[in-house]
């Protein structure tokens, strides 16, 4: 087996537990020793520098994988091109933190009455965001040598361990509040140095400068890209990051803190969607290679089917049982964020349904496309925020989420069928949420019990047996009746 199915292997096996331990870490362990405005401030912070990591790099992480092949030269360090790599985005640090500490008169004031509690740690989201971006290059650097799965290792999995290790000593009294936030910063930061480390005992680490790094490509060409993929990062991490930003500001940071849990509860329904992605990104890029558009337009219907089968179960399993998930954690004021999780979930559940479609724009020939559905997305969402959080509150963040991604969907569905001439329904879909509505009733019609863990446990039983028995009587899914007809026979030979 080759490095990279070896480092692909890897990374599938550590997305997955990462994936899983996120979702009990965030939504269910550190509510358990947090206050809503401690987890908010702590949000907020990573939300900052998370988008102020980006702004600096210039979409260096991107160039690095995009032109490494063309400096790749172990015998003269690579040409110089990691001192290049780091030093752009270094440069780009300077000037952000500049407007940074100048703007802290501006920015602060947007969170009113809070801001005194963010205003402690402003210095220290400068902080976070160096450690941030220095990770992000490192970590595209690594990409392009074909040694991923140690990056992805501490980022998914050692990181989380580590903030829940220092939320238990928070919440034992071994740190407080300011020790915890710093803890969270350090453990961060720590990741960086860990990564400039491997480097090192690879043997990677190049930092001499060399004159001719400039003549193997021009940095015009370099920056242009940059800048093009910058649009698209930043789009993205606004998208996942401008909703807990402006609640924090313009409802409380409490508030965001209740909103983060309810939107990290909700990122359960997108596991089966993420783990389809990282199989259906390679397979869609060789059917356009091969212009084998038959072949693309049935992974694509069946894609789809198989987001609606998993994204309804989930659904259903995570909405019938949202009191016994609120129950888990000590502070009774998450459980405010109960109507943010239903809309979250019925976002990520039609971005399931609607298939792989960004997927099929980002790899098409016509992939400039998806950069203008992010940036109008990110627009979209920002607008959305504005209008409605003054109005509902954290609800008109969700309630801005689901109509953004909806919107923006519907038009990638559509042009993909202009485009390309493919639509990933057929008369399936419909019968599948059918029976994803009966089988939500048959659960809901269950009465409640003394205990919420009973109540849990017999809810699910009857939502998973009345769902699968209806898929196996209509064969509404091949591929989930062969699956279940697999596993019945051999729970009979049993």
């Amino acid at each position: 087996m080759g490095i990279v199915q070896r480092q692909g292997l890897r990374n599938t096996i550590i997305s997955y537990i990462g994936l899983a331990l996120g979702f009990v870490s965030t939504a269910l362990v550190l509510p358990n020793f947090l206050e809503p405005q401690q987890l908010g401030v702590t949000a907020t912070l990573a939300s900052v520098a998370t988008l102020y990591a980006q702004i600096a790099a210039f979409g260096f992480a991107s160039v690095g994988i995009r032109f490494f092949p063309y400096f790749r030269h172990p015998e003269s360090g690579h040409r110089g091109f990691l001192p290049l790599l780091v030093g752009v985005p270094l440069l780009g640090f300077a000037v952000v933190t500049a407007l940074y500490f100048l703007g802290e008169p501006l920015l602060l004031p947007w969170y009113g009455r809070d801001a005194p509690l963010l205003a402690p740690y402003y210095t220290w989201g400068a902080v976070l965001a160096f450690f941030t971006m220095l990770y992000s290059v490192q970590d595209a650097y690594l990409k392009a040598l074909y040694h991923t799965a140690f990056s992805s290792f501490v980022q998914d999995i050692l990181l989380r361990v580590l903030i829940v290790a220092g939320a238990f000593l928070f919440g034992l009294g071994y740190l407080s509040f300011t020790g915890y936030v710093l803890w969270f910063v350090g453990v961060n930061s720590a990741l960086a140095l860990l990564l400039t480390g491997y480097v090192a005992a690879i043997g990677e680490l190049h930092w001499r400068p060399t004159r001719q790094v400039l003549a193997v490509r021009p940095l015009r060409e370099m920056l242009g890209m940059g800048a093009f993929t910058l649009l698209g990062s930043l789009s993205g991490s606004i998208i996942l990051y401008i909703d807990t930003l402006m609640v924090g500001a313009q409802v409380s940071v409490a508030a965001a803190g209740i909103y983060v849990v309810a939107s990290n509860i909700s990122t359960a329904l997108a596991i089966p969607a993420r783990s389809l992605n990282k199989i259906a990104f390679p397979l869609l890029a060789d059917y356009w290679k091969q212009q084998d558009l038959p072949r693309m337009a049935d992974f694509y219907r069946r894609a789809t089917r198989l987001n609606t089968l998993l994204g309804c179960f989930l659904f259903l399993g995570i909405s019938l049982n949202l009191d016994f998930i609120y129950s888990l954690m000590r502070n009774a004021r998450y459980a405010e964020g109960t109507v943010v999780v239903l809309l979250l979930l019925g976002s990520k559940l039609f971005d399931g349904i609607t298939g792989v479609n960004g997927l099929m724009v980002v790899t098409s020939p016509r992939y400039r496309y998806d950069l203008i559905f992010n940036v109008s997305l990110a627009v979209l969402t920002i607008l959305l925020n504005g209008l409605l959080i003054p109005r509902l509150g954290m609800v008109g963040a969700a309630v801005a989420a689901c109509v953004a991604q909806v919107s923006i969907n519907v038009a990638r569905t559509w042009f993909v069928w202009h485009s390309y001439r493919m639509q990933p329904f057929t008369w399936r879909i419909p019968l599948i949420l059918g029976i994803a509505a009966v089988a939500g009733v048959a659960g809901w019609l269950m009465p409640t019990l003394a205990s919420s863990l009973l109540t849990m446990l017999l809810r699910s039983t009857v939502l998973t047996v009345a769902y699968a028995t209806l898929i196996l009587a209509t064969k509404s899914s091949p591929e989930a009746t062969l699956f279940l007809e697999k596993l019945r026979a051999r729970f009979s030979e049993k």
